[in-house]
């Protein structure tokens, strides 16, 4: 029956090493070593040797070691560390996880070592092909896969060099040679192959039935390793009976203190009497060896699994519907790693539904976020998953501190009170200042905050800023060439969904329980309670005593010769302006807080306000990126106020910025904190 667990990452501080090519390396041997990269070479530019051609679109190249037959299948675009997997025997059968971990970044290598049954011959041809792999610049350490008979491959080699090994995933294998070729249990058995088998091992049949270095005898330098593993079983299969090898093997490895799971097919093929089967999930497997056979600078990963995402799971794999929504700056409306997250969610539950709402504003973080949440996330309906990401537009608005907290716990709080079933995930994207902070040993204070608001509401939380500095420092990639600016290039989205999928693949790894519900949140009490938890946006027409100002219906800033660049949602729309010195406009609202959300450019100009008659205040509207983009910018007034009715006065001041063009107040959102 299978078995739940619980996987963690178990992954060590990897530097791509020149090796040198043991044992034979025939074809490829007039290749380059490749160096450990350093700030203008990185581990994922390659120069294969051998005949090259083609697998399933991706580019093979086949070549000989130790005079067996061997060859590579390169991704597109290298992951970090170039990780990468090794097929034993029978590389073509199942091989779709292989496909997904291709497109995921991945390298799928084999070598044939044929009817050698995992034998210490074959092993010595292993090690030559794992050196040659190595000293190519391939990661120190694989993901094995054993199909069948070469499941003794896998175990005989992780056996010997267990530090090679970052996991295990078989598929129907040999762990005990008595049950197959030897047929010595229920299994058929095949008399041909145990002859060529006692002939490998030079046994005798009595020496080979007493022979201890099977599979399920040589688990404890595995175990000790910590190596997690994976199997798939047929429970008809006549050839390699489970009960006589992966289920025995299991018992032992979990009682060793090994983590184990074990995908069970009900039924596979009469033909293939019960060992060949349709395979039931390939995502599945693929995020288990990307999980742990990602190459991470360090032995931790890069989120944390606060609380649940059961309810999103719940969701997606039995009730079949899903609406995703994903909101954030310029980095989360462009494309990439948006829709990499979208594909990875279909193609783990590709019977469900989904809706996915892409709420991405360029130049906004968390405080106008708490403030469009309703209108560009919740107006929707109930999201069962939500990704929000701030870290970078809260340096660059220059949030301080406390209204970093009130933002993003406005966000966290409104979301969940609207669907107290939401499951959420906070992620933090890099900037330049935060890896500044980190490699000053510092947490950069947005991030501080927003982690402190995520662990408050038990939220998950994905710390892609410090991953990029640490993985540009160990030399996996580089910032000018791979990354390249604050808007990553694709090899920069292929990271962050990549991270991404780790999270959600461990989250969701072990199987979901019957009796599993949907559960709410828990709701603490707000860490501040003037958060924007109740922001919305009131309509345009609620401003009152307009003088000066005017409603246009489709405002465009860069009229009448200002210039200056746009964002998307704020041109061609409504808002409420005004130009010249002395307008003004009044607001009653009911609420804690009140606000504008403007758009902020060339002649943006200075106001005065006042609420309910108390103290007038000024502010600039003018920014720092105002001289050449008419920026989405949110200005919280007041944040303090008693709760009830209140009136706002706002007026265009006579003077304005020295380096602004006049006295403008394009006003696209009203604000309140209700």
């Amino acid at each position: 029956m299978t078995v739940l667990f619980q996987s963690r990452c178990r992954l060590f501080a990897l530097t791509l090493l020149v090796l040198g090519i043991l044992g034979g390396f025939a074809t490829i041997q007039a290749a380059e070593p490749v160096v450990a990269p350093d700030s203008e070479t990185t581990a994922k530019r390659f120069d294969w040797k051998g005949t090259e051609s083609k697998w399933e679109g991706f580019k093979r190249f086949d070549f000989q070691v130790d005079q067996h037959k061997a060859y590579v299948v390169a991704p597109e675009t290298v992951a970090p560390g170039a990780p990468w997997v090794w097929r034993a025997r029978f590389p073509g059968f199942h091989a779709e996880a292989d496909k997904i971990l291709l497109d995921r970044g991945f390298h799928v290598a084999h070598i044939d070592t044929a009817n050698q049954l995992g034998s210490p011959r074959a092993m010595k041809t292993w090690d030559a092909f794992y050196q040659a792999m190595v000293s190519q610049g391939l990661a120190k350490q694989v993901a094995l896969e054993g199909v069948s008979r070469g499941g003794l491959f896998v175990y005989a080699f992780a056996a010997q060099w267990p530090d090679r090994v970052a996991c295990i995933y078989c598929d129907t294998p040999v762990c005990d040679m008595k049950s197959w070729p030897g047929g010595k249990g229920k299994g058929v058995g095949s008399a041909s192959t145990w002859k060529t088998c006692l002939a490998e091992y030079g046994f005798s049949e009595a020496e080979a039935l007493a022979y201890q270095g099977n599979p399920i005898d040589r688990l404890e330098t595995i175990a000790a390793a910590k190596i997690p593993i994976l199997h798939i079983v047929s429970l008809t299969d006549r050839v390699v009976p489970p009960e006589e090898n992966t289920f025995i093997l299991a018992d032992r490895y979990r009682k060793l203190g090994g983590q184990m799971d074990i995908i069970e097919v009900a039924e596979g093929t009469e033909k293939s009497q019960g060992h060949h089967f349709t395979h039931p999930d390939p995502v599945r497997v693929a995020d288990f060896i990307e999980a742990h056979a990602t190459v991470l600078p360090n032995t931790n990963d890069y989120f944390e699994l606060r609380g649940s995402l059961d309810n999103s799971r719940i969701q997606f794999e039995r009730n079949k519907k899903g609406r995703v929504a994903f909101m954030g700056g310029s980095i989360t409306e462009m494309k990439g790693w948006r829709e990499r997250t979208q594909a990875y969610l279909r193609s783990r539950f590709p019977e469900t539904e989904f809706e996915f709402i892409d709420a991405g504003i360029s130049s906004t973080g968390s405080t106008p976020g708490s403030f469009r949440l309703m209108r560009d996330v919740l107006a929707a309906g109930d999201i069962d998953l939500f990704f929000e990401e701030a870290a970078v537009n809260d340096k660059h608005n220059f949030r301080q501190p406390t209204e970093i907290v009130r933002g993003m716990e406005g966000i966290l709080r409104h979301a969940r009170r609207a669907n107290p079933k939401m499951d959420i995930v906070v992620m933090q994207f890099v900037d330049p200042y935060h890896m500044t902070d980190y490699r000053n040993g510092q947490t950069p204070k947005v991030i501080e905050q927003h982690q402190r608001v995520a662990k408050h509401y038990d939220v998950p939380t994905i710390q892609l800023a410090k991953e990029v500095t640490e993985r540009i420092d160990a030399n996996q990639f580089t910032w000018k060439e791979d990354f390249r600016d604050l808007h990553p290039s694709d090899y920069g989205h292929r990271l962050y969904a990549s991270t991404i999928r780790r999270l959600l693949s461990t989250a969701w790894e072990p199987p979901l329980r019957d009796t599993a519900t949907a559960v709410d949140h828990n709701m603490p009490q707000p860490i501040d309670p003037f958060s924007y938890d109740r922001g919305t946006m009131v309509p345009l027409e609620s401003a009152t005593d307009l003088q000066g100002f005017r409603i246009d219906p489709k405002c465009d800033p860069r009229a009448n010769d200002i210039g200056g660049g746009v964002r998307k949602r704020f041109h061609d729309v409504p808002m409420l302006v005004g130009t010249s010195a002395g307008d003004s406009f009044a607001l009653k609202f009911s609420g804690r807080g009140v606000g504008i959300f403007v758009a902020a450019g060339p002649d943006a100009g200075k106001i005065s306000y006042q609420v309910d008659g108390g103290e007038t205040k000024h502010l600039d509207l003018f920014t720092k990126w105002s001289g050449g983009l008419h920026i989405p910018w949110v200005h919280v007034l007041e944040s303090e106020l008693p709760e009830g009715e209140h009136v706002l006065r706002i007026q265009i001041d006579a003077d304005h910025n020295e380096a602004s063009k006049g006295t403008a107040c394009r006003i696209v959102n009203l604000l309140v904190n209700e």
